[in-house]
């Protein structure tokens, strides 16, 4: 299911949270309704945490992680980054990293398993990344754009990238990543996708201007729709009426 979200008249969802399988980090800020959708859709399986990361709100753009850890730019204060690891699970590695790109969210862009960064992210660090999120690093650009983590938003199931994506280039990045990925746009034609859109494997939110079309293109091909177990139910039943006639 994916549900739309604003935060304080902003529509850029993933420049203020960042989503994974394990946890949720969103911005501090007055905007309790915007925490609290979040809090109401997983609650029940992940940390929804609040916190801020280099003094600012910007943490779905300066943090990258999944399931198994979280890479913080050097910037964040000892506070921050002791607030931040006492809240996720003990399993999730919490890092900060010396990177002169300090946007992590927008120079890489991962799911559990594999992750594409920004071709002049230094060697140690595409090393660190490797390491600390246990997953196989490819260099690339989306749409001809380096900042791989602003045009490009994938999680196990599926990913969405920046409608100037030639068809070839999809393919190869599909490849890299073994998931389907679809060109998309989020709030009504952004193709700056991973500003107003985050995503697991379960879940996803979009800006409140994303269209309903855009947000059937997103459900599809990152399979939220599946996740529902009283549509598997009514599809399980079309199946089997459409067998018997």
């Amino acid at each position: 299911m994916a549900t739309r979200a604003q935060f304080e008249n902003s529509n850029d969802v993933g420049v203020f949270a960042r989503l994974t399988n394990a946890y949720c980090l969103v911005a501090l800020g007055a905007a309790e309704n915007f925490y609290s959708v979040f809090e109401a859709e997983l609650a029940d399986h992940i940390p929804v945490v609040k916190a801020s990361v280099a003094g600012t709100r910007l943490v779905g753009r300066l943090v990258v992680g999944n399931k198994n850890g979280l890479l913080l730019p050097n910037t964040t204060s000892d506070q921050e980054l002791m607030h931040i690891r006492n809240s996720l699970p003990d399993e999730v590695v919490v890092q900060r990293i010396d990177e002169r790109l300090s946007a992590l969210g927008n120079v890489i862009s991962c799911n559990d398993y594999v992750g594409l960064v920004h071709p002049d992210l230094d060697r140690e660090t595409e090393e660190i990344v490797a390491d600390v999120l246990g997953i196989e690093v490819f260099r690339q650009a989306v749409a001809g754009n380096t900042l791989v983590g602003s045009y490009s938003v994938f999680t196990n199931q599926g990913g969405v990238v920046a409608p100037g994506t030639s068809v070839e280039d999809m393919e190869e990045l599909s490849s890299l990543l073994q998931v389907p990925l679809v060109a998309g746009t989020v709030n009504r034609g952004s193709d700056v996708v991973g500003a107003g859109l985050v995503a697991n494997d379960w879940s996803a939110f979009c800006g409140l201007d994303t269209t309903t079309t855009e947000l059937s293109v997103i459900e599809s091909v990152l399979k939220l729709r599946a996740s529902n177990p009283s549509q598997i139910v009514n599809e399980m039943r079309a199946s089997l009426i459409d067998s018997m006639v």
